[in-house]
């Protein structure tokens, strides 16, 4: 393969053209008028996170504490939650659960910060920006490591072996997208399977385990399952999808962030999967391996072009569709109906994008 680039078209295109050719985005994904109903609790887990700080050694507890003020949007915590509560009660030991789930989250966002090289995440410098990628990487671990310490506290033994198997899948799932940065032999279901590993994985544990703790029956488990799986492949797809969104205030990222470090998202492989004629591939190969930055915005402008994020925009409705019927099992309720509102936002939201 040649390390000359071709350009995709036929003339000369500004950045500027280029740019209008993307969807946007006018405010970010915002889901907390649906965490109303567990607020309370979620302050709770807020107190509880700054607490694990004094379970650290001293000499420590400042990188434990800038990492657990994150700022984030707790959603794994929201999860285990409304599951809890949808399918019986909210006890202590959900409390625990959504603790436990949001340090490996946590942990994971430490890790991926220093695989990105990334200096901010929320508005505030990283660990990695702040410390370096040695002490981020311990400080990751030891996140990791409290997490399943307090996993080992739950009475039955089932639940912390879930624990660890996702956490184990998570970061299986982190490495296989690594090894499989740049490689144009990537498919569709490998990509499917790779996202369910690094974000279904928690979503699916924060609500099968949710009513696992509650003695559910087994439909109503797999029920739960199923849906925390099904949202949390989509959350990833639609966190893909921003690669190919303007406005860098409403989604924190800027086009063309993720081709430039050779992750391969669902809306190109469509259109990798679409160019059948060798001329094509070649093109589009040799622009992902050795293409400029314009070169890389005029691609990603003719995955729009081409419906390669209209596609995934109907993957990820699909997913939420499944998300939805998955609940059917339980019986109705204020916080089922929260549960459903949830799939069905995210819906709407990137609805526009299709």
């Amino acid at each position: 393969m040649s390390d000359t680039v071709p350009s995709l078209s036929s003339g000369e295109i500004s950045m500027k053209s280029l740019e209008r050719a993307f969807p946007t985005l006018s405010q970010k994904l915002d889901l907390r008028r649906h965490l109303t109903t567990v607020k309370s609790d979620l302050e709770t887990i807020e107190e509880r996170l700054r607490f694990q700080v004094q379970e650290f050694d001293p000499g420590i507890s400042g990188y434990v504490s800038y990492a657990l003020d994150s700022n984030g949007k707790r959603i794994r915590p929201a999860l285990v939650l409304l599951a809890a509560q949808a399918s019986g009660k909210s006890t202590p030991q959900h409390v625990d659960l959504a603790v436990v789930v949001e340090l490996i989250h946590l942990a994971t966002l430490v890790h991926d910060d220093i695989m990105d090289g990334a200096s901010k995440r929320r508005g505030k410098p990283t660990a990695y920006a702040k410390w370096g990628a040695e002490l981020s990487v311990l400080l990751g671990d030891c996140l990791f490591c409290h997490a399943l310490k307090l996993s080992s506290n739950f009475s039955d033994q089932a639940i912390g072996r879930k624990i660890a198997d996702a956490a184990n899948e998570v970061c299986s799932g982190e490495i296989l997208q690594t090894q499989r940065r740049f490689d144009l032999k990537l498919s569709i279901p490998e990509y499917l399977k790779i996202i369910s590993m690094k974000t279904g994985a928690l979503f699916r544990v924060s609500t099968e385990l949710a009513a696992m703790l509650n003695g559910c029956r087994p439909d109503e488990i797999l029920g739960l399952r199923n849906y925390g799986e099904s949202l949390g492949i989509a959350y990833q797809i639609y966190d893909d999808c921003l690669d190919l969104v303007g406005t860098e205030g409403a989604t924190g990222k800027t086009v063309g962030t993720d081709l430039e470090k050779g992750k391969l998202t669902l809306p190109l492989l469509h259109v990798l999967a679409q160019a059948s004629d060798p001329m094509e591939q070649e093109r589009l190969h040799s622009i992902i391996l050795h293409g400029t930055e314009e070169n890389r915005i005029e691609l990603l402008a003719q995955v729009v072009e081409r419906g390669g994020l209209k596609n995934a925009v109907r993957r990820i409705q699909g997913f939420l569709d499944q998300a939805v019927a998955s609940l059917q099992v339980l019986p109705k309720s204020g916080y089922r109906e929260t549960l459903e509102g949830i799939p069905r936002a995210v819906a709407e939201h990137v609805a526009v994008l299709g």
